[in-house]
């Protein structure tokens, strides 16, 4: 049985699950999903196009599927995917897709923190900490557990990987590869994200193969083509040095220097 104020207002054709929470002042709209045991404080908006999966903690003034700030937009069927047990702190955005890609996504298991935005067609992996006021542009992709502090600025189209740790206040618009730190102004590699790997389990033997690979990328002159061949030759191969393969190869944007 869930438990409603009687001062939020609920579209009749929204479908709201079981053992759910919701506070005074709220507007869920029509052609709206949510699941089970989601608790939304007061003053919270959930507009069309929101499919919400269960245990999801949304905090006062979050904003989830309004249209996007984007002018190609011609009001097509689009929406917002979100998964379970996310806390998504107050004044949070989240906007709904376009025609090109149709969704936005939001994983589960992040903690996206106060007036941080999240644009149209953005992808958010699983175990993200995003910061205070960071702003996600359209079709950004953040791969799981990377931690982003606040004030970050992510260009359009960017890809930051998984186990990164970002500085606060950094902007950038290339892609940023995983398992690394990135800092300073304006914002570059700074080093692995040693203390964040050994928090995740990652084995020393694991973390020196990781900090050679970046030493063949960025201390040694060669090209991106010449640095992943030395690599393929000198690193025993792991599905993390494989990743950060990828990774790189499959970037449009190219990576951060």
């Amino acid at each position: 049985m869930s438990k409603i104020s009687p001062l939020a207002f609920i579209d009749p054709e929204a479908k709201i699950g079981e053992n759910c929470e919701i506070g005074p002042f709220c507007f869920i709209d029509k052609n709206t999903v949510i699941g089970d045991n989601n608790v939304l404080m007061n003053s919270v908006t959930i507009l069309s196009g929101a499919r919400i999966g269960n245990g999801n903690t949304f905090f006062p003034g979050a904003v989830i599927s309004a249209i996007p700030q984007d002018l190609k937009f011609r009001g097509e069927e689009t929406t917002v995917q979100i998964g379970d047990n996310n806390k998504i702190r107050e004044n949070v955005t989240i906007h709904r897709g376009t025609a090109s890609k149709g969704t936005t996504i939001v994983g589960s298991n992040n903690l996206l923190m106060e007036n941080m935005h999240i644009a149209h067609d953005c992808v958010v992996g699983n175990g993200c900490i995003i910061g205070n006021s960071t702003k996600l542009a359209g079709e950004v992709t953040i791969d799981d557990n990377a931690i982003i502090s606040a004030v970050v600025l992510i260009h359009q189209f960017c890809r930051v990987g998984g186990y990164t740790m970002i500085q606060g206040g950094c902007r950038f618009s290339n892609d940023i590869p995983p398992f690394i730190m990135l800092g300073r102004e304006p914002a570059q590699y700074s080093g692995i994200n040693i203390v964040g790997l050994r928090r995740r389990g990652f084995s020393n033997e694991l973390i020196e193969n990781i900090h050679e690979t970046y030493r063949i990328i960025y201390n040694r002159g060669f090209n991106t083509r010449e640095a992943l061949e030395r690599i393929k030759e000198e690193i025993p191969m792991s599905p993390e040095i494989e990743y950060i393969i990828n990774f790189i190869q499959d970037s449009k944007r190219g990576i951060t220097r």
